[in-house]
């Protein structure tokens, strides 16, 4: 703090006229007739000597802003006191002047207490028939101000603010004290950034904005003494109502007349100002995700809300949490990206409409850092008036007949991130994914083949039904289409979507193992019912294909720790949060942590590349659900897409190495939805996803995902047998010798050994050790079948979803 230089001998001179005033005031309250007895002004000065010397200032509650992640763009603002407090040369020297015109002439001559003001007033106030007269300062004034603001208990507020001689003596004691300790522009500072102004704008940072759409170094001078007559009367000088505008008109003009009578303005500039026609904006400053700068960005604001109320570094309870939001006066730059939170919400939109019962919902997540880019749902982020309900009734059958009303067009609930009862969403088959990373952890490589059949029974045992083989308890998935049956590795069984390659696979890895690389990627388990699965993990067989619930900002992230190459990061809404000094807080930083070996991420990747239609880097991809990824987005890609069963959700991923975008498609307020979720057509989930991904990387480098290495991508490789036109049996036997496992192909092919021998294998050359070799049957008088080495792509297995009853796609 900056000390002025005082002089001693006037200082204490004041004191001691201050005391002995003190003693004819309080005399004077009680006992009239004795008022101007030496008793009563000894009494008052040793009183007034006694009287406490410090002030304790707490800083006043400041608004917060919310940006985006370009620094500029405005978010929201959060408050419970909307002020924002400002230097000395940020304010107009108009509104400096105006407010020592309007409350204290003699402010810059003064100690603090005006003792012929004080004497004045007890003058005028001891006559009958006077107006009763004050004589605070403007320095006393932010005394008051600044106890009531220090306050730790209501009747502090109280004693700060009521009406009495003790008052008025305390004020007067800290006022003297205050002087001495602050230079008067910063008492002058200090006292405007804490005045009311009324309509919710406190401090003149606030006022200047909500009455003219400005800053307060721009203030005119009929502006500023337009404010400066608000402070002593602000609901009754409210120039915004039809009572108080000419109520605050006139005061404008007698501020101005003071102004120039403290020689501030010239005659001149007060009759021109006072000619100026007197307009105000009534702009109350927005407040809360509700009112966000757009409303669709609202649920991206409320994820921030709720990640801020978890921070344990903003206080230890709840409350002490959302007091430091709206009270501390943080600069929050979040990490909504706007380019990409627009190409999302236009996705979503063009794909379903506000009034759709389907939720079509986008998430976007930075790899590498866990910055949450985008949020986007195709709804409305309000609450609906109660009083004059807009929503639509509920789409959940037993809610319809209670006229209950659903969540659309308009819902503050979570949908995209989980919480307030919000559980998530089947992704399908997005989930085989995990399966994939645990069985590359288990050494199993990416070339690893399994002849999957029709139909897999399992080991693992559920309730006779539908899923069940019949008449067993054992697990039997099919695939969505029959010629997906077959020899499948990684590549081709993912690119596919191959539920009778991927059930074997988490059987032979565990199941529990699977659900471990899920959490480690990012999902969170909600519903009660998938935390109790997880605890008989080992039995959780359709978990493969994705019938747990997950969130579009779960799964989102869960693949970008893959893009990042097994790096995780905690999905963060913030980019950098400053303080009011303009400190920077560490909790926006990001929080990561190494969880999967660069290789296992960098050939789960080079899997996922098939799907959506881009090659691997062996070019190893046979088949693609989502074929026209690559192709739209125009980027290397990466991804899955995944149904439910019954369709009642659809799901994509596709990421770039920069951004990671997940996409569910589901009815929020009736899983069990008769409503089958589309995928690539133009109201389905695909097109949200890939436009997002597309416009969200205009004018972003392309940048290839790095191949994975040869010994995890390809495995133990060993030479295979040649068993050409020899018998089956004979070429079974010499496969097994060599450390294969054989399977028959019931499909002949043309060749020139005899018709029943072996006319080659598939693949030929070289596989893994342990690996599958289908032995090719010679149908004879031809050419020799296919030895090239793939797996084959039989007729008809276009990419589809799921059979009844069982997940797939």
């Amino acid at each position: 703090m900056r000390k002025r230089d005082h002089n001693v001998l006037t200082n204490a001179a004041s004191l001691l006229v201050c005391g002995l005033l003190a003693g004819v005031v309080v005399a004077a309250a009680a006992f009239p007739a004795v008022a101007m007895s030496g008793l009563a002004a000894k009494a008052g000065a040793e009183t007034f000597g006694a009287l406490p010397t410090e002030l304790t200032v707490a800083r006043a509650p400041q608004i917060s802003y919310l940006l985006a992640s370009d620094g500029k763009t405005p978010l929201a603002t959060m408050y419970d006191e909307n002020r924002r407090d400002v230097k000395f040369d940020d304010i107009s020297p108009y509104m400096r002047n105006a407010i020592i015109a309007a409350e204290d002439h003699d402010f810059y001559k003064h100690n603090g207490v005006d003792i012929n003001g004080v004497a004045r007033a007890f003058v005028n106030n001891q006559s009958e028939g006077s107006g009763r007269q004050g004589a605070s300062t403007l320095t006393m004034q932010y005394v008051r101000l600044a106890i009531a603001y220090s306050a730790t208990h209501p009747a502090d507020v109280v004693a700060a603010t009521e009406d009495t001689s003790a008052r008025k003596l305390r004020e007067m004691r800290l006022a003297l004290q205050v002087d001495k300790e602050f230079s008067k522009d910063e008492i002058l500072t200090r006292y405007l950034n804490l005045a009311s102004f009324g309509n919710g704008a406190y401090g003149i940072f606030a006022a200047s904005q909500v009455y003219f759409g400005k800053p307060p170094s721009k203030l005119k001078i009929e502006e500023a003494a337009l404010l400066a007559g608000m402070v002593k009367a602000p609901t009754t000088n409210d120039p915004t109502t039809k009572a108080g505008y000419p109520l605050a008109l006139d005061r404008r003009d007698y501020v101005i007349d003071n102004m120039v009578e403290i020689k501030a303005i010239t005659q001149q500039e007060a009759d021109a100002a006072k000619a100026v026609k007197l307009e105000v904006k009534d702009k109350r400053t927005p407040n809360g995700c509700v009112s966000a700068n757009v409303n669709s960005w609202g649920f991206f604001c409320d994820y921030f809300y709720r990640w801020w109320m978890q921070q344990e570094t903003f206080g230890s309870t709840t409350y002490d949490r959302e007091r430091r939001l709206k009270s501390g006066g943080y600069t929050v730059v979040t990490s909504i990206d706007v380019q990409a939170q627009r190409a999302a919400d236009k996705a979503v939109r063009k794909a379903k409409s506000e009034n759709s019962k389907e939720a079509a919902m986008v998430a976007v997540v930075e790899p590498g850092t866990g910055r949450v880019r985008a949020l986007a749902v195709n709804r409305q982020f309000k609450l609906d008036d109660p009083k004059n309900p807009k929503n639509k009734i509920s789409s959940d059958p037993a809610k319809s007949k209670k006229k209950i009303r659903g969540n659309y067009p308009a819902t503050v609930n979570p949908l995209l991130t989980g919480g307030d009862g919000i559980t998530g969403y089947q992704a399908g088959s997005t989930f085989k994914m995990f399966t994939i990373v645990a069985a590359l952890e288990k050494g199993i490589p990416l070339s690893y083949n399994i002849n999957a059949p029709k139909q897999f029974k399992s080991e693992y045992i559920i309730r006779p039904g539908p899923a069940a083989c019949a008449g067993t308890s054992f697990y039997c998935p099919t695939n969505s289409v029959e010629s997906m049956a077959g020899p499948h590795n990684m590549w081709s069984a993912f690119g596919r979507s191959v539920n009778t390659y991927f059930v074997p696979l988490q059987q032979q890895v565990g199941a529990e193992n699977v659900v471990k690389a899920a959490k480690r990627l990012g999902i969170n388990f909600r519903s009660q019912e998938d935390l109790d699965l997880e605890k008989g993990a080992h039995q959780w067989g359709a978990f493969t294909l994705g019938v747990s619930q997950t969130t579009p900002l779960d799964l989102a992230n869960a693949y970008a720790t893959l893009a990042a190459d097994g790096k995780y990061c905690e999905p963060i809404p913030v980019q950098e949060i400053r303080d009011p000094e303009g400190n920077k807080l560490d909790i926006a930083n990001p929080r990561c942590e190494k969880r999967f070996s660069t290789d296992v991420a960098r050939a789960a990747v080079d899997a996922a590349r098939c799907p959506v239609g881009d090659k691997s880097s062996s070019s190893k991809c046979a088949g693609a659900t989502a074929p026209n990824v690559r192709d739209d987005v125009g980027y290397p890609v990466a991804g899955k897409s995944g149904t439910t069963d019954s369709e009642k959700t659809a799901a994509l991923v596709a990421m770039t190495k920069q951004y990671s975008v997940a996409g569910i498609m589901a009815d929020p307020d009736w899983p069990q939805t008769n409503v089958k979720m589309k995928h690539a057509e133009k109201d389905g989930i695909n097109p949200p996803v890939w436009e997002t991904l597309r416009d969200a990387m205009k004018g972003k480098p392309k940048i290839n995902f790095e191949p994975p290495g040869q010994k995890i991508s390809e495995g133990d490789q060993r030479s295979i047998p040649d068993v050409k036109c020899v018998s089956v049996d004979q070429a079974k036997s010499r496969l097994k010798g060599a450390g294969f496992e054989p399977v028959v192909s019931s499909t002949k092919v043309p060749s020139s050994c005899k018709a029943g021998d072996a006319a080659g294998t598939s693949p030929d050359g070289r596989t893994i050790k342990g690996g599958l070799v289908t032995i090719q049957v010679s149908s004879g008088g031809g050419a020799p079948g296919n030895t090239d080495g793939t797996p084959g792509n039989p007729p008809g297995n276009q990419p589809g979803g799921r059979p009844g009853g069982r997940p797939g796609g």
